[in-house]
């Protein structure tokens, strides 16, 4: 393979690197006809190839067989070297976005083909070219190839329109300036220099290869998957934007790689090191590869001959589509194009087709068989051919006008104002809908948190209350400058044993205290000089928002360090020496800080109720309120604290670093000196309920489309107890309904035993992460959505996008129901593509789910009128619109058959040329205009009483 001289191309002469080179010769082979094979690879094999090829882990002994035949053909890691040869870069896919569905070449064949693989247009199609046949001619020619041609270009003019529009915005992405740093240029590159960044030359996003170390601003789109190699910000992080990626708005905090860190940008071109990426895959939580720094800076004056090597996380990674929030960034592209995740995330686009035309072919079918039988009998006779197919065809031409009517009645109803039909062919699906699934963020809620509660034990503050907190706050903290920890610093034995008994202002400030430094978030300076916060938990935002509320505000927060301002003004700070972070197995976070005025070192915790219950200690009100508060569909978080001696917190400290260093079980380790030292007697300070808010009216949508027979499915990438909260809160489980949890499913049995409990359960609703439900789909895919469809409600968290649009096609094909999708950002995009009917919503997030849906809203509460009033109606009158133009159809040629028998089996046309066509058209235009825009019920009832819809699906399976 000729690719496999690319590492030793890239690395110096040294024989060491030579020796490195020549083992991954092998391992990082990258054939671009083995590209297609690399999409479909199953992610244990993907886990396989990074535990065998990481660089500088040992060799394990896996099969060799088994690696041998696999490598040659899956295998697509790369190491990536700083200047990297032409040869190299050409290896892989160019950085080239396309949404197009046709080119110059392809586009009349894909179109034809769209519109002649159904029966019903190609059975035109060869009627009309019968009639160049002089022995089977019959009237005008014309009358045959006017309507199948007028069709056809309308068809054609509308599908050229709207890929010319997709070409034009791949044009726009693609020619999108960035800024790549070069070597030194000579003289004669110099004209290519940027005047504002030396040494830097601008080029189109579509000529970005593998390789390239690329200069970001703020708000600039990241073309591709870098690797963050220098930021800014001192600290080497910077915040990124994911709400096309991942569907949430919070910004994500992003780190450097530390030895690039150090260095000066311009330092970045020279530096003598490589990159090693993992194959690409679909996941966007995990990366996995390594930076080599070849020639380590100099220690003592001797040159350290071995490389330097530094792990490469998630956290060092940014995605193609996310956009940098603040500061700027220099990162090296490691994958482009089509191995981007933003790319392996999206499904192309398919055509779809109403279920009702669906039903219509396969009538045609049935009729066309019918005349084609009368013709036999009658040519046995004396010889037939009449024109009956005519009013099939004018049933085709009367469908599409009367949608067409049904799109502008939609597009221009004041009460859903700004909705957007974009699949004109669709408006009758609305009215069949039996599963919505829908995006959480941005389409039930709007994603702004706000703290309402704080229950303190004896003391419970709701949000009109939130005055006497800050008014207990400024008390305890109005001792001056150095009063501010004066009671816990000289707190005696005696003192905490009667914690109980402490006056009221000094319990407020140990709670909004420790909730104002137990967290994650980070305060970022905009560009007019205000502060806002970031955290990549919306929860933490609304925190710290809240304890500004009340006087202490965080005013600087970095790896090491954290200050807050009192409510008197004066400055007090903190030295972070430890940070447990959130996960959805611990479900809790923890800190370690020390106060610098007092020296004193304290362990601050907090976490969901079920955990942290068995950690801090014994009480007999945390169970009872984390119940109410969640029966409000409030999101609860427990925080308690331990103080920490300085010995104590040295054994810990030597404890915990010699589990960090272990080679095997260093997670389990790590948690389990954390549980011995810190976690355990905690005292218990409080209970915060947070409100995540909803979208307007979204309760109420959510029952009349309950009412309505319509089974909700939520699909969110967010946490568990999140979805959970906004179940509850959004009136999607109902009350005192049983919700029941699968999480971290591993083994097969696992899987079974929960479906046999879900079967003897079936009114219970179903919280799912998408782990569990990956393996639940791969081990029994289907018996887990033959008894997932007879839920309630279920609510699938941690969905990737791909997930997402493979559950919608599951649903469909198992239960051949017809499926709507809602969402509102690029990460609903698959979701809304694979489903019967996509909606989308014009938001926070963008227009990426709007213009990729078949209807577009601004608000999720529309879904109501447009399903229970448009779509019911739309449906309803297609119905019926078909019936009538097939009795038409029928009731001439009848005639036709009659008027042939009476003169002895004639060939002769009842009706001559255009007068056929009349009959068809004109002579019997005003019933079709009046089944159009027929109703049966007014507005207001087809809303009040929701089961009308109900009853329409019902009679539409039971012809199906």
């Amino acid at each position: 393979m000729p690719i496999r001289s690319n590492i030793t191309i890239a690395t110096s002469s040294s024989s060491r690197q030579n020796l490195r080179a020549g083992k991954r010769k092998e391992r990082y082979a990258d054939d671009p006809e083995e590209q297609a094979g690399l999409l479909g690879q199953e992610e244990f094999e993907d886990q396989f190839e990074v535990e065998d090829d990481a660089p500088g882990r040992p060799q394990l002994p896996t099969p060799k067989l088994k690696k041998q035949t696999r490598v040659p053909v899956k295998d697509n890691s790369r190491t990536i070297p700083f200047k990297p040869p032409d040869k190299f870069q050409t290896r892989f896919p160019a950085n080239i976005v396309r949404n197009q569905k046709y080119n110059a070449f392809t586009f009349l064949p894909i179109v034809f083909y769209e519109q002649f693989k159904f029966f019903f247009n190609l059975y035109f199609l060869l009627v009309a070219l019968s009639q160049f046949i002089p022995a089977l001619k019959i009237g005008y020619i014309v009358t045959y190839i006017a309507p199948l041609a007028f069709v056809l270009t309308v068809t054609m003019g509308k599908e050229a329109y709207d890929d010319y529009k997709r070409h034009l915005r791949d044009r726009e992405a693609n020619s999108q300036k960035y800024l790549i740093l070069d070597c030194l240029p000579d003289e004669s590159s110099a004209l290519a220099r940027d005047d504002a960044y030396l040494h830097t030359r601008s080029v189109p996003s579509s000529a970005l290869r593998v390789g390239d170390l690329i200069h970001l601003e703020k708000n600039q789109r990241v073309p591709a998957d870098l690797v963050l190699l220098h930021t800014s910000d001192s600290s080497g992080t910077c915040f990124i934007r994911t709400d096309q990626l991942d569907g949430e708005t919070d910004w994500k905090l992003r780190v450097a790689v530390p030895e690039c860190q150090k260095l000066e940008e311009a330092a970045l071109a020279q530096l003598d090191a490589e990159i090693y990426a993992d194959c690409p895959t679909k996941d966007i939580h995990t990366f996995i590869g390594t930076f080599t720094l070849n020639h380590p800076p100099q220690v003592d004056g001797s040159l350290v001959s071995a490389p330097l090597v530094s792990p490469l996380t998630v956290e060092n990674v940014l995605w193609a589509n996310t956009v940098l929030a603040a500061g700027s960034a220099v990162g090296m592209v490691v994958y482009t194009g089509a191995e981007t995740r933003a790319v392996m995330n999206t499904s192309h686009p398919e055509t779809k087709v109403g279920l009702l035309d669906l039903e219509i072919n396969r009538l045609a079918k049935i009729l066309c068989a019918v005349t084609f039988a009368l013709s036999i009998v009658l040519v046995a006779l004396n010889g037939f051919r009449g024109l009956w197919y005519i009013y099939v065809f004018r049933l085709r031409v009367n469908l599409d006008m009367g949608k067409t009517v049904y799109a502008h009645q939609i597009m221009n109803d004041n009460e859903i104002s700004d909705t957007i039909v974009r699949t004109s062919t669709l408006p009758e699906e609305l009215g069949r809908i039996e599963y919505l699934l829908s995006d959480k963020t941005g389409t039930l809620t709007q994603n702004e948190m706000e703290m309402k509660k704080l229950h303190m034990g004896t003391m419970s503050y709701g949000f009109d209350s939130m005055d006497e907190v800050a008014h207990q706050l400024e008390v305890a903290f109005g001792a001056g400058d150095h009063g501010h920890m004066r009671q816990t610093s000289l707190s005696t034995g005696a003192q905490l044993a009667t914690r109980g008994r402490r006056d009221m202002s000094s319990r407020v400030r140990d709670v909004v205290l420790s909730l104002a430094l137990c967290h994650n978030v980070t305060p970022v300076t905009n560009d007019d000089g205000t502060v806002t916060y970031q955290a990549s938990s919306p929860d933490e935002v609304a925190i710290v928002t809240w304890t500004q509320s009340v006087g202490l505000t965080l005013v600087f927060r970095d790896r090491t360090k954290i200050d807050l301002r009192t409510p008197s003004g004066v400055i007090i700070s903190f030295d972070v020496l430890d940070i447990f972070p959130f996960t959805s197995e611990s479900k809790r976070m923890g800190i370690v800080v020390r106060d610098r005025q007092t020296g004193e070192i304290t362990f601050l915790q907090k976490g969901a109720d079920v955990v942290m219950a068995k950690i801090v200690q014994r009480n007999d009100w945390l169970e009872e309120e984390t119940g109410n508060m969640a029966r409000e569909g409030l999101r609860t978080l427990v925080m308690a604290r331990k103080r920490l001696g300085s010995q104590l917190y040295k054994d810990f400290k030597a404890q915990h670093h010699e589990a960090s260093v272990k080679l095997e079980g260093r997670n389990e380790a790590m948690a389990a000196v954390v549980a011995e030292y810190l976690e355990h007697d905690l005292e218990l300070l409080g209970l915060t309920g947070v409100e995540d808010k909803l979208q307007d009216e979204v309760k109420s949508t959510l029952e009349l489309l309950r009412n309505a027979g319509i089974k909700i499915w939520m699909l969110t990438g967010d946490k568990i107890e999140t979805a959970r909260c906004i179940a509850i809160s959004t009136k999607l489980v109902a009350r005192n309904q049983y919700i029941h949890e699968i999480a971290k499913l591993k083994t097969s049995d696992q899987v079974r035993d929960q479906l046999a409990f879900l079967q003897s359960k079936l009114d219970c609703c179903l919280v799912i992460d998408g782990e569990s439900l990956q393996l639940c789909l791969n081990l029994f895919k289907n018996e887990f959505i033959e008894i997932a469809t007879k839920l309630s409600a279920v609510v699938a968290c941690r969905c990737s996008p791909t997930q997402k649009a493979d559950v919608a096609r599951l649903i469909r094909n198992h239960t051949k129901k017809r499926v709507c999708c809602i969402g509102d950002g690029g990460n609903d995009v698959s979701m809304i593509q694979a489903a019967d009917v996509g909606v989308g919503i014009v938001g926070k997030e963008g227009k990426q789910a709007s213009l990729a849906a078949d209807f577009s809203v601004t608000q999720f509460s529309f879904l109501t009128k447009l399903l229970l009033w448009h779509g019911r109606n739309s449906y309803r009158r297609s119905a019926k619109l078909a019936q009538f133009v097939i009795h038409r159809g029928l009731i001439i040629s009848i005639m036709q058959a009659v008027f042939s028998a009476i003169f002895y089996f004639a060939p002769i046309a009842l009706y001559q040329g255009w007068l056929m066509v009349g009959y068809a058209t004109l002579y019997t235009m005003a019933p079709v205009f009046s089944l159009v825009l027929d109703r049966d019920v007014n507005e207001d009832l087809a809303l009040l009483y929701p089961e009308l819809y109900k009853e329409l699906t019902k009679v539409s399976d039971d012809l199906v």
